[in-house]
């Protein structure tokens, strides 16, 4: 015998669950019958824009050091939004009461979690080395392409949306695609349009000391390499986090969360991001890479969303993967040192390596363009070994990516509980403990023949530094 559905059942209608092995599950929204014509985040998630994600890997070179690590932006993205309507529904108290005018506490959980799925939308193959070695040959970063496939491919889907996961807007709100973009990345002081003041604080959540994005993919990259299951304590630096009229504020008592998660992200960059041999891939990729990009994508994005949709890594690949039987003698070159590149043929070995503190730097050594200091270190070279091939790399990690002390619209100010005052000042005292910087200086070499003769060079050019790695590892 059928019976009706209760009136609790219906509080499964309009969501859906993804599983997720660092949040365990995430909520999103899906159509319902009870309103036909609204557009829920599926139908963001399951745009070609967003499906893009799933063809560009989230460790552009480091799933080659890796083996596990083959997650993608597809699934950074989904957990960023994850973390940014958490974040969003915790704070919301303290933002009501610093602005007055902020819309209700569904839209501005859905306006976080939003920006946090398409805060990566505009990335292009092989992540931030395509930022570094294509857009910025067009003055653009993926932050930019993300403003523009946001408001411009995305907009009338983002407009229709009415709700999030906890329940409908307030009568008469709908999501501003230019606020999501906004998010993602500010306008140009010359543009006219005034944002909120409600957004302007958000907006922090996306830029600043921790955000919801690097949250995620601290966890995210540690997690799927293996690096280290247990990091950063996400739940506690939440409780912590609240709005002044100071901007984003964290009680005194979340500092050691805050430390662990700076340490945390550093040890990454070291171990994970900055490893050896992901440096000696990139090395190579630099070698190969602008010169297939003219050829595959002879255009400037901006001007092109539409071929850029299919601007991924998968079909650099397959193009690429071609260029082995082409007439064209430029292509056949180019395919074969991708084909080398993809059968993890590392073409660079490390012959020296160093690392170097800001408190070292100022005590002489003075850091240029890796070509100045290839030139230096061939004229310590023998004679004989003045030709040879090699490469000079320099990666600089910052774990304290701000001055605490400016950038206010980025900064996060420490509430003291017994003073009451709030303060940008404390900081200085978590970063006491962390390295201002960290330069990796390493001199690459096609094979370790000659790595006595390079470290002497290299030693020599740098004043031989405390913590200099004499031999390859």
């Amino acid at each position: 015998m059928k019976q009706k559905s209760t009136e609790y059942a219906r509080e499964y209608q309009g969501k859906a669950l993804i599983a997720d092995p660092i949040y365990q599950y995430a909520s999103f929204t899906v159509p319902t019958p009870d309103f036909p014509d609204e557009k829920t985040e599926k139908d963001i998630i399951d745009s070609p824009w967003v499906q893009r994600l799933r063809r560009i890997y989230q460790l552009q070179s480091a799933r080659w050091v890796y083996p596990a690590a083959e997650h993608s932006r597809f699934q950074h993205s989904l957990g960023t939004m994850h973390v940014a309507g958490e974040f969003g529904r915790y704070l919301y108290p303290s933002l009501r009461e610093v602005c007055g005018d902020v819309p209700s506490l569904n839209y501005v959980e859905e306006l976080l979690r939003i920006a946090g799925l398409l805060h990566d939308v505009g990335h292009g193959p092989y992540g931030h080395f395509f930022d570094d070695h294509f857009l910025d040959h067009y003055h653009l970063t993926h932050e930019d392409l993300g403003r523009q496939i946001i408001v411009k491919k995305l907009g009338k889907v983002i407009r229709q949306i009415r709700r999030s996961p906890n329940g409908r807007f307030a009568d008469g709100e709908c999501l501003d695609p230019d606020q999501v973009a906004m998010l993602i990345k500010m306008p140009a002081a010359s543009e006219k349009r005034q944002p909120p003041g409600w957004l302007l604080l958000l907006r922090q959540l996306f830029s600043g000391i921790y955000t919801v994005d690097n949250l995620d993919y601290v966890q995210r990259d540690a997690y799927m390499t293996g690096f280290s299951l247990d990091i950063v304590d996400i739940t506690r630096l939440r409780f912590y986090t609240f709005f002044t009229k100071d901007g984003l504020t964290l009680h005194q008592t979340g500092v050691s969360a805050l430390s662990r998660f700076l340490n945390a992200r550093l040890n990454l960059y070291t171990n994970v991001y900055f490893h050896r041999t992901t440096r000696s891939l990139d090395l190579h990729l630099q070698e190969i890479f602008m010169d297939t990009m003219r050829l595959i994508f002879p255009w400037n994005p901006v001007e092109a969303l539409e071929e850029y949709l299919h601007c991924d890594e998968w079909n650099l690949f397959r193009e690429v993967r071609g260029w082995l039987k082409e007439k064209d003698p430029m292509k056949r070159k180019l395919g074969r040192e991708w084909a080398k590149l993809y059968s993890r043929e590392v073409k660079w070995k490390m012959s020296y390596s160093a690392e170097i503190s800001i408190d070292q730097i100022q005590r002489g050594a003075r850091f240029s363009h890796a070509c100045d200091y290839e030139r230096q270190i061939r004229e310590f070279l023998p004679g004989e070994l003045k030709h040879m091939a090699f490469r000079v790399d320099i990666a600089t990690q910052d774990p304290r990516p701000i001055n605490p002390m400016a950038e206010t619209g980025k900064r996060v100010n420490i509430f003291n509980p017994v003073t009451g005052v709030t303060s940008p000042e404390p900081l200085k005292e978590i970063y006491r403990f962390i390295p201002a910087r960290i330069v990796h200086f390493r001199v690459f070499s096609l094979n370790h023949d000659d790595d006595a003769a390079i470290t002497d060079a290299a030693e020599k050019t740098l004043g031989a530094p405390e913590g200099t790695t004499k031999t390859n590892i």
